[in-house]
């Protein structure tokens, strides 16, 4: 039987990393991993993404207000990650083709391929020895960090991606078991109750146990709580403002 590949090795045991050393990333990595990062899938070729990679402090510092998260100063690189059709818009331009970008699917193909280059992103820093953590807080106001870093219509951010050099590594948390996600030629959810019952001593003893943030409470308790109201209601209306009516 073969051996784990490091690259599977690097994948299972990734974490978020939230404390960084001041040393900065040296450039051929940094562009390297990005180089890595296009390597990902993209439905029909479009890369319908852009990063921005934010390197002046002043708006470092304005986007961890406006994300409320003050992990983005922390760390020496921060990238944004954008769902993009502008520049498609140009491509289909040079060809006299008005593109149909305001309909629900390209608005997907958008969110999927942004999201497959990201995870390409750390893995390959993750194989270099650099800790990240994606940062969902960008979207808490979407239109003023849009306006700081330049975006036009058909530009939207979805999330940050911090990255740098780790003082800080904590425990790899578990993941569901693969039969709760894994179904074979038909959905069954009649597993769930069972699995999920597993699930949750598993993680009310990670959370008990663990280095730090230690507390009493389990998976299905922390969804159901997560999820029991509406959240960010208010990016309906931003991405309306960004040109997508989902026609």
């Amino acid at each position: 039987m073969k051996t784990l590949s490091e690259t599977i090795q690097v994948m299972q045991s990734h974490i978020s990393v939230r404390k960084y050393s001041a040393e900065p990333i040296p450039k051929e990595h940094l562009l390297e991993i990005l180089r890595s990062g296009q390597g990902a899938a993209s439905s029909h070729f479009v890369q319908a993404y852009s990063i921005i990679h934010v390197t002046d402090k002043e708006k470092k510092d304005q986007i961890a207000e406006l994300a409320k998260n003050s992990h983005i100063s922390d760390a020496s690189d921060f990238f944004l990650f954008c769902g993009d059709l502008k520049r498609l818009e140009v491509a289909g331009r040079k060809h006299g083709i008005a593109i149909e970008h305001d309909n629900l699917e390209n608005f997907m193909v958008a969110i999927i391929d942004t999201a497959l280059i990201a995870q390409n992103v750390i893995t390959a820093g993750e194989s270099l020895g650099y800790g990240g953590c994606y940062i969902g807080g960008v979207r808490n106001n979407p239109d003023s960090i849009s306006k700081l870093v330049g975006l036009p219509d058909k530009v939207f951010p979805l999330f940050g991606l911090c990255l740098g050099v780790p003082t800080e590594r904590n425990e790899v948390k578990p993941r569901l078991p693969l039969d709760a996600i894994l179904h074979e030629n038909q959905y069954d959810e009649e597993k769930y109750d069972s699995l999920l019952d597993e699930f949750d001593q598993t993680m009310n003893t990670y959370y008990q146990q663990r280095s730090t943030n230690n507390k009493q409470t389990n998976w299905t308790e922390s969804m159901a709580h997560f999820l029991k109201n509406k959240r960010r209601a208010h990016m309906r209306e931003f991405i309306e403002s960004k040109g997508f009516h989902m026609r």
